[in-house]
């Protein structure tokens, strides 16, 4: 029997066609959708961030929410203002680039990018770089040839922070005196923990891809490392360990029988940015930090003493050396290629008041003499202008 096609009446055809329109209208919407993604994602910090290293982070399958900012610029000379290069000029480098990628069922990966040095109107007012967790643990260097310093609020298993870390990278331009620091915070949900030292370098994978892309892009010209394939834990409090046995940014500091300090919590030097050694007693009980300031953040950190201390009228970012306060020090050292000079702090620690209120000034002065001469020695700047006795 043959077959007979059906006939259609026109208000059918008009409906199959309706259809049919609203079906590609519809298919257009998704494509255009899934193409917003990806377009948003090769613009996110003026087109530096590295899609396949945060794909791999956050899943590849994961629907991705971006946000994005970026304003200023790098590398550019603003008019003669009293400080700058050999010629009287002064770099204007107002580069600030923030982009926020979120998969809702994994986490999220924040990426900050700025020029350094930053200009002169910034000071004194809100932080110039993003921050580094360092309250509670101490950030331990990256390594592997980079100038840079891995970090966590916490670094103990199951804590509710363990799945968040920050990873910093330093790079110091060719052209003298200036840098960009890359800061990213990462936060995986769900079983990921900082303990497994194989999930580790998920969490630094991205800074460093987006360090070289933004090398490239801004004409940095930095000399770049090798790829991080293992990195250490940040010290918690409980991490200490004699003093007369310190091998890394704690080494050659003296012990003090009137102050009873006899322990300290420590990192490996390793080129990083920042430095941190915790002088404590017998019980670890934290007496006196020690602190070590590079490129941006010495920079950061005299312009934030500035506005903490301006009543004072004597900061680090007008001497090279002096006292702050009843109980704090700081030291300074002219470092290579015209790069911010170095800042070195010794202070009571916040929790300790009889320190504070029995201050032993020799120690101080002889600790942050020991602390800053070889710190600026692993980095090959100047010898430590120091503070006087009082």
């Amino acid at each position: 029997m043959a077959l007979t096609r059906p006939t259609l009446t026109r208000r059918q055809i008009r409906a199959l066609v309706a259809v049919a329109v609203a079906l590609a209208a519809l298919t257009g919407a998704f494509v255009w959708f899934a193409g917003s993604e990806d377009r948003a994602l090769e613009g996110a910090c003026d087109g530096v961030l590295p899609i396949g290293e945060v794909r791999a982070v956050l899943g590849d399958d994961a629907e991705l929410d971006v946000t994005n900012r970026t304003e200023g610029s790098f590398g550019k000379t603003a008019a003669k203002s009293g400080e700058g290069d050999e010629n009287g000029a002064e770099r204007a480098n107002s580069l600030s680039a923030h982009c926020r990628i979120t998969a809702e069922d994994t986490g999220h990966i924040a990426v900050s990018i700025a020029g350094s040095p930053r200009p002169r109107a910034e000071y004194g007012y809100d932080d110039l770089y993003a921050a580094v967790p360092a309250r509670r643990t101490l950030p331990v260097p990256l390594g592997h040839g980079w100038s840079g310093l891995f970090a966590t609020d916490t670094a103990r298993l199951d804590d509710a922070e363990d799945g968040t870390a920050t990873t910093a990278v330093l790079l110091d331009c060719a052209r003298r005196g200036e840098s960009l620091l890359i800061t990213v915070e990462t936060a995986l949900r769900g079983r990921t923990t900082l303990d497994d030292p194989d999930v580790r370098p998920d969490f630094v994978r991205t800074a460093t891809a987006t360090a070289e892309a933004a090398n490239d892009h801004w004409g940095c010209g930095a000399r770049l490392g090798k790829p991080v394939r293992t990195v250490g834990l940040p010290v918690n409090e409980d991490e200490y360990e004699p003093l007369l046995g310190a091998k890394g940014t704690c080494a050659a500091v003296p012990t003090a029988s009137r102050s009873a300090v006899s322990t300290a919590r420590e990192t490996a030097r390793d080129r990083a940015p920042r430095e941190a050694c915790v002088l404590g007693t017998r019980d670890g009980s934290p007496l006196y930090r020690l602190e070590a300031y590079y490129g941006p953040y010495a920079e950061d950190a005299r312009s934030q003493y500035t506005r903490d201390y301006d009543y004072e009228n004597v900061t680090p970012a007008e001497k090279p050396a002096g006292r702050l306060g009843r109980s704090a020090y700081w030291a300074g050292a002219a470092c290579p290629r015209g790069a911010e000079s170095a800042l070195y702090l010794i202070r009571a620690d916040a929790a300790d008041g009889e320190t504070r209120r029995r201050p032993d000034l020799a120690y101080e002065r002889a600790a942050l003499a020991a602390f800053a001469a070889a710190s600026a020695e692993h980095h090959g700047c100047a010898a430590p202008t120091l503070p006087e006795g009082g």
